[in-house]
């Protein structure tokens, strides 16, 4: 073959990979998003307001801070404090470090729905973890640390490159 076909094969090659990882992905992430969606309806709560009253759940925290250690949106965000205090899950307090940046914190009714969804969750991690086995487990999880290292590492296109070391130099 010529290098002209080469090329196209190797494109081609890799535009499959992508798409194979693409999809395995998606299977993932939507069957988990499909199990946590059931758990959260045991509490009679949404995905979305379990992840909020979660963040919140060891102690005062500010909506800029959920929104950054989970990856969401900051207004996505403020939406969801706003109905969980609406609806007696969580409350808002002043915050001393900040004059605008409220504390958002769960209320007792807010843990008691935290207690009913990991009492359902528990068993259901459970028989997941007997299932993969505790071996193939921590083999993921170790994989899934490396690749994030590796991602971390590396500047992002289209973003300033970052002044952090290396990893392994600090």
């Amino acid at each position: 073959p010529d290098h002209a076909e080469e090329e196209v094969h190797e494109a081609a090659a890799a535009a499959l990979a992508d798409a194979r990882t693409a999809t395995c992905r998606r299977c993932l992430t939507e069957a988990t998003v499909r199990g946590a969606e059931a758990l959260a309806r045991v509490g009679g709560q949404s995905l979305a307001r379990w992840v909020i009253l979660d963040a919140i759940e060891n102690g005062p925290t500010t909506v800029a801070q959920i929104a950054r250690r989970r990856g969401i949106a900051r207004q996505a965000v403020q939406r969801v404090a706003d109905l969980l205090v609406a609806d007696g899950l969580a409350s808002y307090e002043a915050n001393p470090r900040h004059r605008r940046a409220k504390l958002v914190r769960p209320t007792q009714r807010g843990r008691k729905v935290l207690r009913v969804i990991s009492e359902a969750q528990r068993p259901w991690a459970d028989a997941l973890g007997a299932e993969i086995g505790e071996a193939r487990l921590r083999r993921a999880r170790a994989l899934v640390a490396e690749i994030q290292r590796a991602v971390q590492a590396r500047d992002v296109p289209g973003r300033p490159p970052s002044r952090q070391p290396p990893p392994g130099t600090r």
